[in-house]
C-alpha cells in the first residue's frame, strides 16, 4: 500500500473541501481498503466520512429516501423497505456476507469496483485499471464476465446487486460537491465502457453520493429479486433479475425488469417490459416475453451460456413473484 494522507471529516462541507481526482472517501471501506492494499487504487488523500449526517431511512409521498451512509444490513432489515420495496431488501440480503453487510454503506455499494480478476491483478493488462493497456479478459478466463454492453476495451461485469432493483424502480442518486448538489437517475449514472472503461459513472471529481430516492410506485410492493450464482452464499451473480409487476386481476398493467451479472452496468429490459404489459400473468406470457432479454448479447468463449441462463432466470423470477401473491 502506498503512502497517503488521512483525515476525518465532521461535516459534508469539510469532507468536500479540497476534494479532487486523487481523493477517496472512506465509509465501510470494504472495497476501497482491499484495492488500496493491492495498489489497484492509489489515492493520495483518504477522507473518512463516517461521522457525516448522511444516514436515515424514511418514506414519504415522493418515495423511499436512504442516506448514503446507511449500512446495507440496516436497510435490508428495515420494516418500511421490506414491506414497500421487497426486492431492494432481498438484493441486499443476497449481497456479500453478513459481516460485510454490517460494514458496507449504501453509497459504497453503488460505487464498488468490478470483481474482474484481471482488474485486481496488477501484473495483467486492464483498461479499467490502466487505460490503454488492453483487456486480458477478452481471450482469458471470462466465465463470469458480461455479455451485454461490452466493448473491445472491456467486458467486466457490474458487481452491485442493489443497483439492479434500484434501476428497475427508477431510483435517483443525490450528489454533493463544493460546487453544489445535483440529482441523477441511477440508470443514467452508470456508463457503458466503450473506449473509456475506466470511466464507470458520471460522478465528478470531488463529488460524493449523499443519498438515494426510490419513487413511490404501485408495483414496487409486488417485486422480487432472484440471484443465480455458483454457490449459495458470498458469491457474485452469474445472472440476476429484479422484477416488479402491477396487476389488474390476472392482467399485467405495468412491468419493471432489470438484470445483473450479465451486463457491464445494471441492465434495464424495456423490450421485456413491453412484451409483458397487457398480457395475462401466465407461464406462456413469461416465456414469450423473455425471448428479447438477451438482444445484442456478445458472448465469449467461457460465458456463452449466459444468454440462455438470463432467460431462465427471468422466467423463474416472474414465476416466483406470481406464486408469492
Amino acid at each position: 500500500m502506498r503512502p497517503y494522507t488521512f483525515t476525518q471529516a465532521r461535516s459534508v462541507r469539510e469532507a468536500l473541501r479540497g476534494a479532487g481526482p486523487d481523493t477517496a472517501f472512506l465509509a465501510g471501506g470494504t472495497t476501497l481498503v482491499d484495492l488500496m492494499k493491492l495498489e489497484v487504487m492509489t489515492p493520495e488523500r483518504v477522507v473518512d466520512i463516517n461521522r457525516l449526517p448522511l444516514d436515515g431511512i424514511t418514506l414519504d409521498s415522493k418515495g423511499l429516501h436512504i442516506g448514503a451512509l446507511e449500512r446495507m444490513s440496516d436497510v435490508a432489515d428495515h420494516r418500511t423497505v421490506r414491506e414497500h420495496y421487497p426486492m431492494v431488501a432481498q438484493a441486499l440480503e443476497l449481497s456479500a456476507s453478513a459481516q460485510l453487510r454490517n460494514m458496507a454503506s449504501i453509497g459504497g455499494n453503488l460505487l464498488q469496483r468490478t470483481r474482474c480478476g484481471y482488474f485486481r491483478d496488477v501484473t495483467t493488462p486492464c483498461n479499467k485499471r490502466e487505460p490503454g493497456s488492453g483487456c486480458a479478459a477478452l481471450e482469458g478466463i471470462n466465465r463470469g464476465h458480461a455479455v451485454l454492453g461490452t466493448s473491445d476495451a472491456c467486458i467486466a461485469t457490474h458487481p452491485s446487486d442493489l443497483a439492479v432493483p434500484l434501476v428497475a424502480l427508477d431510483a435517483v442518486v443525490h450528489l454533493g460537491s463544493a460546487r453544489g448538489t445535483r440529482t441523477v437517475a441511477l440508470d443514467d449514472f452508470y456508463t457503458l465502457p466503450g473506449a473509456t472503461p475506466h470511466i464507470e459513472n458520471t460522478l465528478r471529481p470531488g463529488e460524493l453520493i449523499t443519498g438515494i430516492t426510490v419513487p413511490r410506485s404501485p408495483f414496487a410492493a409486488r417485486s422480487h429479486y432472484l440471484k443465480i450464482r455458483d454457490r449459495q452464499s458470498y458469491e457474485f451473480a452469474l445472472a440476476s433479475a429484479a422484477v416488479a409487476l402491477e396487476l389488474r386481476g390476472s392482467t399485467i398493467t405495468q412491468a419493471r425488469i432489470a438484470v445483473g451479472g450479465v451486463g457491464t452496468r445494471p441492465w434495464r429490459l424495456p423490450a421485456v417490459e413491453r412484451a409483458l404489459t397487457g398480457r395475462p400473468a401466465t407461464s406462456a406470457t413469461f416465456e414469450a416475453a423473455v425471448t428479447r432479454a438477451a438482444d445484442g448479447a456478445e458472448p465469449r468463449q467461457y460465458n456463452a451460456f449466459k444468454p440462455a441462463l438470463l432467460r431462465r432466470t427471468l422466467v423463474r423470477a416472474l414465476t416466483e413473484l406470481l406464486e408469492s401473491r
